[in-house]
């Protein structure tokens, strides 16, 4: 499996390893991670694609580009840039579009997934990976995210690939699951402020749709 060391500690990196995996993503590529926050997910490209690879980390707070920037200065293949999801725009055509926690934040989330097959090239790659929040439980309990404006948006993220001009090739969900202390409750107490203690806990199930623009090889 794609060895992703940025990942390490975090409790959602099967699925983005499983998609990598999927897509056959190496040196060379040219990617963009859309909503890069803290740079996790850019340091983990980053170290697939290699130095002869590009990686764009976009997101539309100063902070999070300064934030991305710090945590990927050993790699210098990985730009940091300050610009919105919903007017993505890069001075090259992509191999791969990836975005994962983005869409439930953002106004509307079909123009952003738009954004992202016009910045990919013919035959390249749309990945999104989005959750269905009010899936996950916590002692059996509905988990809510009242802060989010699309919290179920996963359930929809397969149509919006679709709905963008792409070819659906692979969807799937993962739900990491845990009991007591632990990565998943640390996690979750990090989201809610709240520690679990030992409730059983399943995080929200996270989308995967692989989508693929057509022309090319």
């Amino acid at each position: 499996m794609t060895a992703l060391k940025g990942l390490r500690d975090d409790v959602y990196r099967r699925p983005l390893a499983t998609a990598l995996d999927r897509l056959g993503v190496e040196g060379g590529w040219r990617c963009v991670d859309v909503g890069a926050g803290g740079g996790d997910v850019s340091v983990a490209l980053a170290e697939v694609v290699g130095r002869d690879g590009r990686v764009y980390a976009v997101d539309s707070d100063p902070a999070a580009r300064d934030e991305a920037a710090a945590a990927a200065a050993a790699h210098s293949q990985v730009l940091a840039i300050t610009q919105a999801a919903e007017e993505l725009l890069l001075p090259e055509s992509v191999d791969l579009a990836f975005c994962r926690f983005l869409l439930l934040h953002v106004l509307d989330p079909a123009v952003v997934v738009a954004r992202m097959a016009r910045a990919v090239r013919p035959g390249g790659w749309v990945v999104v990976q989005e959750p269905i929040t009010t899936a996950g439980r916590v002692g059996g309990v509905a988990l809510s995210m009242p802060d989010a404006r699309h919290p179920d948006i996963g359930a929809l993220a397969p149509g919006l690939v679709r709905d963008a001009g792409l070819t659906v090739v692979d969807a799937w969900a993962e739900a990491p699951a845990g009991v007591g202390p632990g990565p998943v409750a640390t996690y979750l107490e990090s989201l809610t402020g709240v520690d679990p203690g030992d409730d059983p806990i399943v995080l929200p199930p996270l989308v995967t749709v692989l989508g693929r623009k057509s022309g090319g090889e």
